[in-house]
C-alpha cells in the first residue's frame, strides 16, 4: 500500500483578490507563509519518504518547511502546475469578462475539451497531473509520499479517485494548506481524509475558492 499526503499551497495576494494565476509565478502572502509554517508543524512528526511539488514559487515555499521538518528533499515537477490559462492569466474575472468572452466560457463552464487560448484544456491539465501522480505511486510502493500542488490539481485528484466527471459541479473543499490523504492498494485509489485544516484554526484558509484560478 502506498500513501499520499497532498497539500494545496498557501494563500497568495492573487488568491485573496480573486485574480487568475494559472502558471504565473506568484509568491505567498503573509497569511500564506503562516499557513505553510503551520502545516509543516502539523506534519513534522510523520514518517514521509519523499516530497514532490509543482515548480512554482508558491508551492516550493509551502513544501520547503515541511520537507525540512521531516528530513526529505523537494523534487519539483512542472506536471504538478496549475491549469495553464493563457489569455486569462493576471486578470480579475471582471476584466476577463470584458475582453476574453470565449476563454471565460471555457473557464466558467468547465468545458473539458476546449483549449483556453494560449493555454490548455481542462482535460490536458487532468491528464498531465494524473500521469504524474500515477508515476509517483508506481515508483513508490509501500511508501508515504508528500505532494504539494495547486487547487486545480488537488481537484483533479479527487475526481480521479472518486470517478467524478471533469465538468461536474464541485461540492468538496480545496483549502489553502489543507491536508488530504489517499491510500493506493492493488490499483485502487481511496480517499481517507479530505480538507483537514485543524492546524489552521487561528490562521484561516479561504473556503470559497472555485477551484480554477489557483
Amino acid at each position: 500500500m502506498t500513501e499520499l499526503v497532498v497539500v494545496r499551497h498557501g494563500e497568495t495576494e492573487w488568491n485573496a483578490e480573486g485574480r487568475i494565476q494559472g502558471h504565473q509565478d506568484v509568491l505567498l502572502n503573509e497569511r500564506g507563509k503562516q499557513q505553510a509554517d503551520a502545516v509543516a508543524r502539523r506534519l513534522a512528526g510523520e514518517s514521509l519518504d519523499a516530497c514532490y511539488c509543482s515548480d512554482l514559487k508558491r508551492t516550493l515555499r509551502t513544501a520547503g518547511p515541511i520537507a525540512e521538518a521531516v528530513g526529505v528533499s523537494v523534487v519539483a515537477d512542472s506536471r504538478l502546475r496549475e491549469w495553464k490559462l493563457g489569455v486569462l492569466e493576471c486578470l480579475l474575472p471582471a476584466e476577463a469578462a470584458l475582453s476574453q468572452s470565449e476563454a471565460v466560457r471555457i473557464y466558467e463552464e468547465r468545458d473539458p475539451e476546449a483549449v483556453v487560448p494560449g493555454g490548455e484544456s481542462l482535460r490536458q491539465r487532468f491528464e498531465r497531473a494524473i500521469w504524474c501522480f500515477r508515476e509517483i505511486v508506481d515508483q513508490s510502493p509501500g511508501r508515504k509520499i508528500l505532494v504539494v500542488t495547486h487547487g486545480g490539481i488537488v481537484d483533479d485528484l479527487y475526481r480521479f479517485a472518486k470517478g467524478i466527471a471533469l465538468d461536474a459541479n464541485r461540492d468538496w473543499p480545496l483549502y489553502n494548506c489543507g491536508i488530504n490523504r489517499l491510500k493506493i492498494e492493488d490499483g485502487r485509489w481511496t480517499i481517507e481524509t479530505w480538507g483537514d485544516i485543524d492546524h489552521l484554526e487561528e490562521i484561516g484558509s479561504m473556503a470559497d475558492w472555485e477551484g480554477k484560478a489557483d
